[in-house]
């Protein structure tokens, strides 16, 4: 039982998303760009209103992953790769992503905010930023 709709195909392409974006952060890493994903998926508002499944938040466009529009976005999903994707699908969060919608790389410190939403922390090379509650209750909802 995910927190999400999901299927196994839906797995593969969280688990190469996860992978294409953060394979040089570890598997802590990883999982946190699955947070971010998982998170759009159930939030319901903002840039992701629109967005209900998986193929949705994946190839979204404006707003989406560099991955997949900039064109590394093309290794297979390997089997440790698609456990961490179970993990978060299943509703495992981990800080500072538990409940952010977006994530990038600064050249240097994290800005306080992020298009109006707040630094929840920095993890490696990337800084995470979550919305507010009363904007996005479907991030911060219990499974």
């Amino acid at each position: 039982m995910g927190v999400i709709p999901y299927n196994e195909e839906d797995v593969k392409l969280l688990a190469r998303l996860m992978r294409a974006e953060a394979e040089g952060e570890g598997e802590l890493g990883m999982l946190m760009v699955g947070n971010v994903g998982v998170n759009r998926i159930r939030a319901n508002c903002l840039d992701f209103k629109q967005v209900t499944n998986m193929n949705q938040m994946v190839f979204q466009s404006p707003g989406g992953f560099e991955a997949t529009q900039k064109g590394y976005f093309y290794q297979r999903a390997r089997e440790q790769d698609i456990e961490l994707a179970r993990k978060v699908i299943k509703g495992n969060r981990y800080h500072p992503a538990s409940y952010a919608l977006w994530f990038f790389r600064p050249e240097g410190d994290c800005p306080p905010t992020w298009y109006n939403q707040a630094n929840s922390g920095r993890y490696k090379n990337h800084c995470f930023f979550e919305p507010n509650g009363d904007d996005c209750p479907g991030v911060y909802s219990t499974f």
